[in-house]
């Protein structure tokens, strides 16, 4: 298979990072398995612990609590190549690192800290997001999961969808609304829910793209949790949308363009290769034009995808602002991986539509990219927001 590569101006132990990373990909995520997790909807445990244990999961992770320091260019990077074999090491390492070390670094109480960021950086826990709900997708304001404090204990119902790995989560990280009479922004909480506490069920959901796993209803009815389950402790009650609009959803947006990057470069590397091998006419197909252009214009739109990519990475790694750099790229990446995917589903023909190749599961999750995550026009609808664009 070729690789696509290209200098990179990044420092030397991210560099290495990746040559470990693509050593270990190959011998044990063979392009069989690859097709076998597919099939299943699974991810493989045992070599997601062998993962964790070259201590990518705990590049969220500061080292007081055990992780490698807070390191998001190396952590995109770790994302971007494990995604070019697919989600099925990538999901799980942003349920790992993202969802628990990002979030609970950042918003978590001394207690919280101290109990689950040294079991994120071994890779001992896994958190799934309970966001979305069956009404509510972007407007995530508006959530109707509620919470209400009794005594000392808080009491959760409600519902959410797009639970994705909620079945094998530890806890589900769930934005609720904690006061109904207060304007909603102010209304908002997040609560740490175990999902074996009485109370919660769950429902899956079939779906074509990132099929590491099956995505799930969630639904609680009288979830009793104590205090303590409250993110950030009890005094962080109410302060959700702080949390929710804070950094941990700039790097969100990192990871999903990351991911979408890995996937947009694994299906021009495998089209890349098909071109050169497959003769038409007499000679190869990259010899035709039409199919040179393709493969061209589908570089150029990859080469592209990467600057803006590392250049917010740069800056989220940096703790600058980057509000709008990690819109812009998840917009511009999401939306360009699909350009990508459809041209090379072009070159590779009929087979792009057997399973000879992995270009038919490339193209499914990347036709998903511009939805999940903040949808490419909640991205436009943001942009328009912080450029101040009258509406």
């Amino acid at each position: 298979m070729y690789t696509i590569d290209v200098e990179r101006d990044e420092p030397e132990h991210v560099a290495e990072l990746r040559r470990q990373l693509r050593r270990f990909v190959a011998e044990k995520a063979p392009r069989e398995l690859r097709r076998r997790w597919d099939r299943e909807h699974t991810w493989p445990r045992e070599t997601f612990r062998e993962l964790a244990a070259m201590g990518v999961c705990g590049l969220t992770v500061p080292e007081e609590h055990g992780g490698l320091g807070r390191d998001i260019l190396a952590a995109v990077a770790v994302l971007e190549e494990l995604s070019r074999v697919g989600p099925f090491l990538a999901g799980p390492f942003i349920h790992c690192a993202f969802y628990g070390g990002m979030n609970i670094s950042e918003n978590g109480s001394p207690a919280q800290k101290a109990e689950m960021l040294p079991k994120l950086a071994r890779g001992e826990m896994l958190l799934a997001y309970g966001l979305s709900e069956p009404d509510i997708g972007g407007d995530l304001a508006n959530v109707r999961t509620r919470a209400r404090i009794e005594g000392d204990q808080v009491v959760v119902d409600g519902a959410k969808r797009w639970c994705t790995g909620a079945d094998w989560s530890d806890y589900i990280y769930c934005l609720v609304n904690s006061d109904p009479d207060l304007p909603k922004r102010q209304a908002l909480s997040f609560v740490l829910i175990p999902t074996d506490a009485p109370g919660v069920s769950m429902t899956p959901i079939e779906h074509v793209n990132l099929r590491y796993t099956a995505s799930c209803d969630v639904h609680f009815d009288q979830v009793r949790l104590p205090l303590s389950s409250i993110v950030g402790g009890p005094e962080r009650w109410k302060q959700g949308w702080r949390m929710l609009a804070g950094q941990a959803l700039d790097v969100e947006k990192l990871e999903v363009a990351a991911i979408t990057f890995g996937f947009a470069q694994a299906a021009l590397e495998e089209a890349w290769s098909y071109a050169q091998q497959r003769v038409q006419f007499g000679k190869p197909i990259c010899a035709h034009q039409a199919i040179r252009h393709k493969l061209v214009n589908a570089r150029t739109r990859l080469e592209a995808c990467r600057l803006m990519l590392y250049e917010a990475t740069r800056l989220a790694h940096a703790n600058l602002p980057c509000a709008i750099e990690t819109s812009m790229a998840k917009l511009f990446i999401a939306d360009t991986g699909v350009e990508i995917a459809l041209a090379c589903q072009q070159v590779m023909g009929a087979y792009a539509l057997s399973d000879a190749y992995d270009i038919d599961r490339n193209v499914r999750d990347l036709l998903g990219m511009p939805i999940v995550g903040g949808s490419s026009d909640m991205q436009r609808n943001n942009l328009a927001g912080l450029w101040k664009l009258p509406g």
